[in-house]
């Protein structure tokens, strides 16, 4: 629901919540607010219709105008880094103009004296870096650069920002997922061995069988000269297997030969696929008698020569560890903190952790932006010391690309399991195959659980929706199996995709199926918990459940796990919730960085606020406590317009985008130690 929808369903609430009684109310989904604290819906002026077109031509000449061609942006680009306000990274840290490596090559500006005389005056407070016993990584950037001592303190660049956070991708690692030279051979050791890589059906391959190929060989059949393989790719519409052209692959693309034509990938669970982040052009044999792939003979033509070693399949031990050899996370009676896309940050997990969470989630990152080496996607897997029961979520559409991820993950970070998303709804997730779109593929649910539990040691769980489409569920026919697959944990979101977040969830059918499933699986339920009274209820109801996840009732008031954990209803302040913006803040500037915006990425202060605002954008949802005349406020309800018991509580409460922008200054003047001023708060 946008801003403007919650602004009319609030205005209408008002209307009638002033005239009808709480349980009327309830029965309608509106909050049941005290008559005390009532008031009339603020107007907002609308321009009239011709003011209104008039502002759109305005602005359809202006975007005319300031459209630019790439050539001229790069341009542009480039001559902003050479400004004083972009100075060296490493000048920035030493404070010495002769301290960069790259001297009049580099891209950076190298004025020290420019950069002083436009940087924004230093912010009130101490250096988060500082206050914590390290060094700050910013330097003469940092907006609190004047309380260093002993001059610009310097640090390791390759390191982390905060010697407190872990899961940071080195630039080794980093430069080896770029030029597709990882090693994952003990991912494609087990797809190997569980049939998942897939024999081609193509009519080529036994015919070099009978012309006596070696089912050995490592090489690539031609080679052009460059350094680049030239990989053989079945006609669609050549049934004999003539194609009219050889495809290159190139090095710096991974691609992966199809094991059949595209009319039968989509039948076929077993298919390879082709994906950016596939590291080989694998292509099954086959007999050309029967048509049957020969016992251990998978050849794997690799684009570059440090993948021209085959991996042999073990044949003297099982390849399945036993469930008691992996390490299994007691989840039962936990408090489990839902993976949170943009707000589920780490200082947000950070201040869930303080309120009382046990278990914490990364953010959702995509396999595929991990396996390129993407540092966005990697940042997303960072983990604080605090968070002593960490797990990160992914999301893949394919069984290799989820194998060499978890094999990646494992080798590289420290956590605790590893959270496979089968449940995302979002339309850019569904449509590559992955997230809700694998509910409709239970075989492909399958290879992808079987072999990411193979492949690490880690417990694996995995986070599914009811079903796909509203009213034909399918999890319940498959949570006998879930656990036979490998899967350490399931979380079942009571809403079906094509429902996204409309109306409650069905608790009815998680209790179905937590019952159904079997004792050695955990069954973890999901969806619109958000008081210690749904979580009491959901015990009582179905004693199966290991636990409930939280998430939009965290995002909402994160103080439901002290709520939970003490057993009350906490009537809290205006003043204790922006005690909580004020913590955020403080690890909001310790995470991102302390420094002000950059030419080319927004760093540090400015990323702090942006985060902020995104959170209180789901805060100004909640209703106190002494302001209702039915307790507890469920998810659903529709918030009347009201005003707070104080100015800050009743700026709280707007919905507002330019209330939440005050909002944030409040909470940021806080955090640098200055008095709020009174105009501030004025309604």
């Amino acid at each position: 629901m946008d801003e403007e929808e919650r602004h009319q369903g609030g205005s209408v609430a008002g209307v009638v919540a002033a005239d009808q009684t709480p349980q009327q109310l309830v029965a309608r989904a509106i909050a049941p607010v005290k008559k005390d604290f009532l008031r009339p819906p603020p107007v907002r002026s609308s321009a009239p219709t011709d003011d209104v077109s008039t502002s759109n031509e305005n602005k359809t000449s202006v975007l005319a105008k300031e459209k630019k061609s790439k050539r001229q942006i790069k341009r542009e680009r480039r001559q902003e880094q050479k400004s004083a306000r972009n100075l060296c990274p490493e000048i920035s840290k030493t404070g010495d103009v002769s301290s960069c490596p790259y001297k009049d090559k580099c891209r950076f500006s190298h004025d020290l004296e420019g950069f002083k005389a436009q940087k924004p005056s230093d912010l009130e407070g101490q250096c988060p870096f500082i206050k914590t016993g390290g060094s700050c990584p910013y330097g003469l950037a940092c907006r609190f650069s004047s309380t260093h001592e002993g001059g610009v303190p310097s640090s390791d660049p390759n390191g982390l920002k905060n010697s407190s956070e872990v899961n940071g991708l080195s630039k080794d690692v980093q430069k080896l997922l770029w030029k597709n030279k990882m090693n994952f051979s003990k991912a494609d050791l087990k797809l190997k061995s569980l049939g998942l890589l897939g024999p081609s059906k193509s009519k080529r391959n036994d015919l070099e069988n009978k012309d006596g190929v070696d089912a050995g060989s490592n090489k690539c059949d031609q080679s052009d000269g460059s350094g680049s393989c030239v990989v053989r790719k079945d006609d669609d519409n050549d049934r004999d297997g003539k194609s009219e052209s050889d495809e290159l692959c190139p090095l710096k693309r991974r691609k992966t030969e199809e094991c059949c034509n595209p009319k039968e990938a989509e039948n076929e669970e077993n298919c390879g696929p082709k994906e950016a982040e596939n590291e080989v052009c694998v292509t099954g044999l086959h007999t050309a008698e029967t048509g049957v792939s020969v016992t251990e003979q998978i050849v794997e033509r690799s684009c570059t020569k440090s993948e021209a070693d085959a991996i042999t399949p073990e044949t003297d031990r099982s390849l399945k560890s036993h469930s008691r050899e992996k390490k299994l996370i007691d989840f039962r009676e936990k408090l489990y903190l839902a993976p949170l896309t943009t707000v589920g940050n780490l200082p947000f997990r950070r201040v869930c952790k303080v309120l009382g969470a046990d278990v914490t989630c990364g953010e959702m990152a995509m396999c595929t932006n991990l396996l390129q080496g993407q540092a966005s996607e990697w940042a997303l897997l960072r983990r604080h010391s605090s968070e002593d029961l960490f797990g990160v979520q992914i999301c893949g559409a394919y069984p290799d690309t989820v194998a060499r991820t978890v094999e990646l993950i494992e080798q590289e970070c420290t956590i605790d399991f590893i959270d496979i998303n089968m449940g995302c709804p979002i339309d850019i997730v569904v449509n590559k195959g992955a997230g809700s779109a694998l509910l409709t593929k239970p075989m492909r649910m399958k290879s992808i659980v079987e072999v990411a539990s193979v492949t690490v040691d880690k417990p694996i769980t995995i986070k599914v929706r009811t079903a796909y489409f509203e009213g034909k569920n399918r999890i319940d026919s498959l949570i006998a199996d879930i656990g036979s697959w490998g899967a350490s944990a399931v979380t079942i979101h009571g809403r079906s995709r094509q429902q996204r977040y409309s109306k409650l969830a069905d608790w009815d059918y998680i209790y179905q199926c937590a019952r159904k499933a079997p004792t050695t699986l955990p069954v973890v339920g999901n969806g619109d918990v958000f008081s210690f009274v749904d979580w009491n209820n959901h015990r009582t109801e179905c004693p199966e459940l290991a636990t409930d996840m939280i998430a939009r009732g965290a995002l909402i008031k994160p103080w439901i796990f002290t709520e939970i954990k003490e057993q009350r209803h906490w009537d809290i302040s205006a003043g204790e919730r922006l005690n909580i913006f004020k913590d955020f803040v403080n690890f909001g500037l310790e995470h991102w960085g302390s420094d002000t915006k950059d030419a080319m990425i927004v760093l540090g202060v400015e990323t702090t606020r942006r985060f902020l605002l995104e959170w209180l954008s789901y805060t100004c949802r909640y209703i106190p406590v002494g302001l209702l005349d039915v307790v507890p406020q469920r998810l659903n309800w529709r918030p009347p317009s009201y005003c707070g018991r104080d100015e800050l509580e009743t700026l709280m409460a707007s919905d507002s985008a330019a209330d939440w922008i005050r909002l944030r200054m409040i909470a940021l003047e806080i955090r640098w130690g200055s008095e709020v001023p009174t105009d501030t708060l004025k309604w």
